[in-house]
């Protein structure tokens, strides 16, 4: 027989945790959040030098959450010791969070299809243990568990940033790293650290860019660490470079640009290409805009599909992006308060966390803006 709730919440990440605290919370007692392998599992596979770029900071006493809870009132940095934390410290807390407010999150299920029945109005979730039936569907399975590993031809003779345990795995050597972003800088200051030389090839000149939004350019965190002089001197950034091809050739590698440029190493690439994306596994009830996004409702609802909502990294609206855990936290109670209204539950939750700033529901007042 299948299984029947109200809600179905598939990832149990710090979205899937933070909406089923809400739901938790409003007295919901009808809703599983799935989970295909365990709590925080994307942060356990983080190489281990690898740290949050956002800092963590307790300042809830002075109304001041830290930038990386997923839950008003709580912080990572309290209750791990950490400014920067580790992706399996953060894990530790996401374990935490879904300890504490008893959260019933199933474990090694994975959800295989998802199918609306018109004449129910209902959805029904096929995983791999069990079907369920749902009225609504929350899918918060993230997108750092689908690494972009072969985005040119060649691209599979690289190492995707995700397959890296450690830093210190990788052989000392003239190495190249692909990408521009976070991920790429965090790679090559790693790999400086730890006395190889790097060369960082990248379509956009990151490192250049003078933006108020880390989603956009460089973090402070990350360019102060790369500017250091035992790194800088090992690290040679080359920028407006696309990347077409990798070839495997005695001795190495050859990496082509689009404008007829050869590098050489004698280590595999390292790609810091970035996440295709877990909409990608749904794809088909989800209608995409021009740059790739899914198109949503001002409730963050699928256009095509109502009753699925999205929470995490992938959201976008209009120009605002929304990859960052303090930015897309703030649309948990967006989500929450929809499903409450349909389901009839106690809304009082969300007094408090307007209060906490944890609801961004005006995007006419999103930007990042400085003024000097």
């Amino acid at each position: 027989m299948d299984a029947h709730y109200d809600v179905v919440i598939v990832g149990a990440g710090p979205s899937g945790l933070g909406i089923g605290s809400i739901l938790q919370e409003m007295g919901c007692d009808s809703f599983v959040i799935l989970e295909k392998e365990e709590v925080g599992s994307s942060f356990k596979k983080w190489p281990a030098e690898m740290r949050f770029i956002t800092p963590s900071f307790p300042a809830q006493g002075f109304g001041q959450t830290d930038l990386n809870a997923i839950v008003p009132k709580t912080s990572p940095a309290f209750t791990l010791d950490q400014e920067h934390p580790t992706g399996k410290e953060y894990a530790e807390y996401l374990a935490l969070i879904a300890e504490h407010f008893d959260l019933p999150v199933e474990e090694k299920t994975t959800v295989l299809t998802i199918e609306k029945n018109i004449e129910t109005d209902c959805f029904t979730v096929v995983t791999s243990r069990k079907k369920i039936q749902a009225q609504f569907v929350v899918w918060a399975a993230g997108e750092y568990q689908y690494p972009n590993s072969n985005p040119f031809q060649g691209g599979d003779l690289a190492i995707h940033t995700s397959e890296v345990e450690s830093w210190k795995d990788i052989p000392v050597s003239d190495h190249i790293v692909i990408g521009g972003y976070e991920s790429g800088m965090d790679a090559a200051y790693h790999l400086c650290k730890f006395g190889s030389h790097v060369k960082v090839l990248a379509k956009t000149n990151t490192w250049e860019f003078d933006h108020s939004d880390p989603s956009v350019s460089l973090t402070p965190y990350t360019y102060n660490r790369i500017s250091e002089k035992s790194i800088s001197d090992d690290l040679e950034l080359i920028g407006d470079t696309e990347v077409v091809c990798i070839v495997k050739q005695d001795g190495g590698y050859q990496v082509l640009s689009s404008d007829g440029r050869k590098f050489v190493c004698t280590e595999p690439p390292i790609l810091a290409t970035g996440f295709t994306g877990s909409t990608k596994l749904i794809k088909s009830l989800i209608s995409f805009g021009e740059h790739g996004e899914a198109l949503l409702t001002e409730n963050d609802e699928l256009i095509k599909t109502p009753g699925i909502f999205l929470a995490g990294p992938e959201i976008r609206h209009r120009s605002h992006i929304f990859c960052y855990i303090y930015k897309f936290r703030q649309r948990y109670a967006v989500v929450a308060k929809v499903l409450a209204e349909r389901l009839k539950l106690n809304k009082d939750i969300l007094d408090m966390y307007r209060q906490e700033n944890f609801i961004l529901d005006d995007l006419s007042m999103c930007g990042e803006r400085c003024q000097c």
